[in-house]
């Protein structure tokens, strides 16, 4: 079982969402915890970073929640931090996105 750390940031984008979406990012949340393996289709590494994104669909399009983790992969990891989230629209969102993440690691953690 693995622990989950909320990030303010974090936070803030789970109590803005509408029910149903919070309802799967909870589930998604618990696929995390409870096991070793997921697949691509909820969890995803990031080429190129160290962060991770875990993938929610609703209403046809996905909100991507980026994630690190305390291990050198996700199989291993006993600790996730949740940093942000958004709206996925274009591969261009990620960039700023995966920026804000450094971000949120440098002032809450550092």
């Amino acid at each position: 079982m693995r622990t989950v750390i909320r990030t303010s940031a974090f936070n803030d984008l789970y109590n803005a969402v509408e029910d149903n979406v919070r309802l799967k990012i909870d589930y998604a949340v618990a696929l995390i915890i409870h096991m070793k393996v997921v697949s691509t289709k909820f969890v995803k590494k990031l080429e190129g970073t160290y962060f991770y994104e875990m993938r929610i669909s609703v209403d046809k399009e996905y909100r991507i929640i980026l994630f690190a983790v305390d291990k050198e992969n996700f199989i291993e990891a006993e600790q996730i931090l949740l940093l942000n989230g958004f709206v996925k629209k274009s591969k261009k969102d990620y960039k700023r996105q995966i920026a804000i993440a450094e971000k949120i690691i440098k002032e809450e953690l550092l």
